[in-house]
């Protein structure tokens, strides 16, 4: 099965301030039909990074099945983590990156590690604000779930 999934995250005064994630899938079933959904969530403090992150992983952790996954994100950090293969030096170094300091947001990294272990997984970057209609739904769902009133706790690293 062929998944796409489209996130985005925000952050207001990134890191002190609130945060929230959107994310959208995308299925198209063998009689060609698209069957969507989406998720949104704010927390109270938090960075824009793990934002972009949780994204991503709620995507992946709604799966109930193995699927080939393409994964569209505006977030560098998140795409090239992948793409550039940063993610085995920091698994080789033990979370440490290449100037010897520690990853940041490593519970988070696990987290996403775990949720794509049973996919098939391509990570693909998009401009922000590039009139991407899925990326500005995410934007807008993000921005929205971070200004919501129903914050969820978020530690920040």
């Amino acid at each position: 099965m062929k998944v796409t999934i489209y996130t985005d995250g925000s952050a207001r005064g990134n890191p002190d301030g609130p945060g929230g994630y959107g994310v959208i899938l995308h299925y198209i079933d063998p009689k060609g039909v698209l069957h969507e959904s989406s998720k949104s969530a704010g927390y109270k403090k938090t960075t824009n990074n793990r934002m972009e992150l949780m994204g991503v992983i709620v995507g992946l952790e709604s799966l109930n099945r193995p699927c080939d996954v393409e994964v569209i994100s505006d977030s560098k950090y998140v795409t090239d983590a992948f793409n550039q293969k940063w993610i085995d030096s920091w698994l080789r170094n033990g979370w440490k990156k290449a100037d010897k300091k520690p990853v940041l947001n490593v519970d988070l990294w696990k987290r996403l590690l775990e949720a794509k272990k049973d996919h098939n997984v391509k990570f693909t970057w998009v401009k922000g604000h590039a009139d991407h209609p899925e990326n500005e739904r995410c934007d807008k769902m993000a921005v929205e779930a971070a200004l919501s009133s129903d914050l969820l706790d978020d530690a920040v690293n």
